[in-house]
């Protein structure tokens, strides 16, 4: 599934192509996504601008002059802006149609995806108003995760995979900042003591900042709005490198499930 990174990645290589933009018109050539498209989303969505391209944890939001259009890539979902003119392919199952000749495709061969229109504030709609904090911005610190987990029994990676307590740290990150944070997925969250949530709290941003300017992790669907694949899966230090040596210390890389995810973790320096 593209994660906080992928969708940030994307997020800026539409924004270029849309800020300012005139919606002509919606055409959804398949509705039945994750939520079905409401009927009347095109007569909502047409003759407004793209005022703002946005992200909110794993969601794209489109600021238009009236209301706000929302879009989640889900798990196999990518977004083109191509000429209107070009024959849809399978799974290509809706347009936002721009002035200029220019049309976003959205593709979503799995249907999980899911685009809706909210004429409220995005952050008071349902999906958005619980989800913690931004991990790149100044409210999240190792203070707030400390805080977070006080009487916190959860394993620490299944605690920072919560989008209740801060969004887009999906299992590749969660694995990544962990490890270089030196501490044990499998660890207590209401057992790490503030100095080892300050450095796991940096260790988070630093991964998804590098995944960012790598464009994102290409494992399976995603590649970026041009097409091209993420790069950062080449910088990865454990995830899917179980029996391998360490980047760190040379011990070896184990796997194991933790809530009911992969995980992968130096059995010697992370503990």
């Amino acid at each position: 599934m593209p994660e906080l990174p992928e969708v940030e990645t994307c997020r800026r290589g539409l924004e270029p192509h849309l800020l300012g933009r005139l919606i002509e018109r919606l055409e959804v050539r398949e509705s039945r996504l994750r939520w079905p498209i409401p009927v009347d989303t095109g007569a909502r969505v047409a003759g407004q601008r793209i005022l703002a391209l946005r992200r909110r944890g794993k969601y794209l939001l489109f600021d238009l002059e009236q209301g706000v259009l929302m879009l989640h890539l889900g798990m196999s979902g990518s977004l083109r802006v191509l000429p209107a003119t070009t024959a849809p392919a399978a799974h290509d199952h809706v347009d936002l149609c721009l002035d200029a000749g220019q049309c976003l495709r959205f593709r979503d061969p799995r249907r999980f995806g899911m685009l809706q229109w909210t004429a409220a504030p995005a952050e008071a709609h349902p999906l958005l108003r619980d989800l913690g904090p931004e991990p790149l911005e100044p409210a999240f610190s190792g203070a707030y995760l400390h805080h977070r987990a006080q009487g916190r029994r959860a394993p620490i990676k299944t605690f920072i995979m919560d989008s209740q307590v801060v969004v887009g740290v999906g299992n590749i990150y969660a694995n990544e900042s962990l490890h270089r944070a030196r501490i044990h997925p499998n660890r207590a969250a209401g057992r790490i003591s503030h100095v080892r949530m300050d450095v796991l709290a940096a260790a988070i941003r630093q991964v998804l900042a590098d995944a960012i300017a790598q464009g994102g992790t290409s494992l399976r669907d995603f590649v970026q709005e041009d097409g091209q694949p993420g790069y950062f899966a080449q910088s990865l230090r454990v995830y899917g490198r179980a029996e391998q040596p360490c980047p760190s210390c040379g011990g070896r890389i184990r796997q194991r499930r933790i809530g009911q995810r992969s995980s992968f973790y130096c059995a010697t320096c992370q503990h």
